[in-house]
């Protein structure tokens, strides 16, 4: 076999390839004479076998492009990340070039230049300094025109933009193809030997299919970095939303419990006093007594609604204590009127966390703890809570009635499934995994993960703030 590149492209082996090869070129050397298991053959009759077996090389060769091409089609399908896509795909050139001297240049979209992102067998001299605008070189034309281009001595090239460069790394045949996706051209593959060499048209139509091949696994790369990118930024304007709902949500707890709960408590004392003071005067006007009571009864009810109000904007338990007693309050106010046991369990640190966690956390909770008390029909309700150095774990469980998680497959036009939807939302705001688990008739558990950054700073000021 002889290799398309490398030392051994001077070798002068060139036959048919084996089973093992992946490309080489066939041709063969017409000889006078040769000598064939102790007989002599004439020159005729070696160039007849020759000829016969050309086919069948032929035949091996296209077997062994395809091959390549589906190995290298293989290694970059399914994968997201571009780097990963660029190094597969270099190392599977170079493996089916034989080589070991090559990289990819990408284009800078903003800048239109060109330089190495991955390299093999380069200096990291030679990888830093070279930035190619389009058109600028070899691989700037390359880029420019989308025409690959091969040389059998770069070293004598005069449109080499680093010639300098091109000597210190003894480069001598190259070959530049674009790596092509519809009518865009995103970057270039550049394969180079320490010898002169040429190389054939079929070596150019492998490297053009592998081209355009590795070309739309980068553009896919690249819209999946966009959507990623774009994925981030509705994450951080919707936490940021989430954030000012909870500010504002804590204003007007705050407002509502200083200010209205305040008032409605000081109009039930003096209605109170009023009915006392009725039924202390022996007064005859029932109508008015009754009135009074009625009145009594209704500031007492208004004060009950504005204390359940306050805590589902803002537990003030939430803000002091932190997210454990909120959630064990707010389990224990909401579950126990409706003759469902609520217990609870934490283990870990829970201080320091960051506001949009205790936040988030205890939105989810609120939002489990709620669906349990319309829908489940519970006995008994189970909370585990479990921070640990990174992450921090809440599971609620409940022997109700459960329901088959693979109906609620959106938010239907009653509003049936908007309170998961909305859980699993909040949770994956936060970096987080929401888990639902249910069957008819065998309860309902609600898992929720989530990543953990503590605050050195705040952790300092709580502790300071609590000794």
């Amino acid at each position: 076999m002889r290799p398309v590149i490398g030392v051994g492209a001077l070798t002068g082996a060139r036959h048919c390839p084996s089973a093992n090869s992946l490309v080489s070129i066939a041709i063969y050397k017409r000889r006078p004479q040769s000598r064939r298991g102790g007989a002599i053959e004439s020159a005729s009759q070696a160039s007849s076998r020759s000829d016969a077996q050309e086919p069948e090389c032929q035949d091996n060769k296209r077997y062994h492009d395809l091959l390549a091409l589906s190995r290298v089609s293989a290694a970059v399908s399914g994968l997201w990340d571009l780097d990963a896509i660029l190094e597969v795909a270099l190392d599977n050139v170079l493996t089916i070039m034989n080589g070991s001297i090559g990289g990819i240049l990408l284009l800078d979209e903003e800048t239109k230049t060109l330089s190495y992102r991955v390299y093999r067998g380069l200096s990291p001299k030679y990888v830093d300094e070279v930035r190619l605008k389009l058109g600028e070189g070899i691989a700037g034309r390359v880029a420019q025109s989308s025409k690959s281009i091969l040389l059998e001595d770069v070293s004598t090239e005069p449109s080499s933009a680093y010639p300098d460069l091109v000597q210190a790394e003894n480069l001598r045949a190259f070959i530049s193809v674009p790596l092509r996706s519809k009518e865009a051209v995103w970057g270039v593959i550049n394969v180079a030997s320490h010898l002169p060499h040429h190389f054939s048209k079929d070596d150019l139509h492998l490297l053009h299919s592998i081209g355009d091949q590795v070309g739309v696994a980068i553009e896919q790369a690249r819209l999946y970095e966009r959507l990623a990118k774009g994925r981030e930024r509705y994450r951080q304007l919707a936490r940021q939303v989430l954030m000012a709902q909870e500010e504002a949500r804590r204003r007007l707890s705050r407002e509502l419990h200083d200010e209205t709960s305040q008032t409605l408590s000081g109009l039930a004392l003096n209605l109170q006093a009023l009915v006392d003071m009725t039924e202390m005067s022996n007064t005859r006007d029932e109508e008015f007594k009754s009135r009074l009571k009625k009145a009594h009864a209704l500031a007492v009810q208004v004060g009950t609604e504005v204390s359940r109000i306050i805590r589902e904007l803002r537990p003030t338990l939430l803000d002091t204590l932190g997210l454990v007693p909120a959630i064990r309050q707010y389990a224990e106010t909401t579950l126990s009127p409706l003759g469902i046991h609520a217990s609870l369990e934490s283990r870990g640190n829970f201080n320091s966390l960051p506001p949009e966690v205790e936040a988030g956390l205890f939105r989810f909770a609120q939002g489990a703890i709620g669906n349990i008390a319309k829908h489940s029909q519970a006995k008994n309700v189970t909370i585990f809570m479990e921070c640990k150095a990174n992450d921090l774990a809440l599971r609620i469980t409940d022997d109700g009635k459960g329901f088959d998680v693979s109906e609620i497959t959106g938010i239907e036009e009653s509003g049936r499934g908007r309170g998961l939807f909305s859980m699993k939302e909040r949770i994956s705001l936060l970096g987080g995994a929401c888990l639902v688990k249910s069957q008819p008739g065998e309860g309902t558990i609600v898992t929720a993960r989530v990543p953990v950054i503590r605050s050195m700073a705040d952790a300092e000021d709580k502790s300071i703030g609590g000794g």
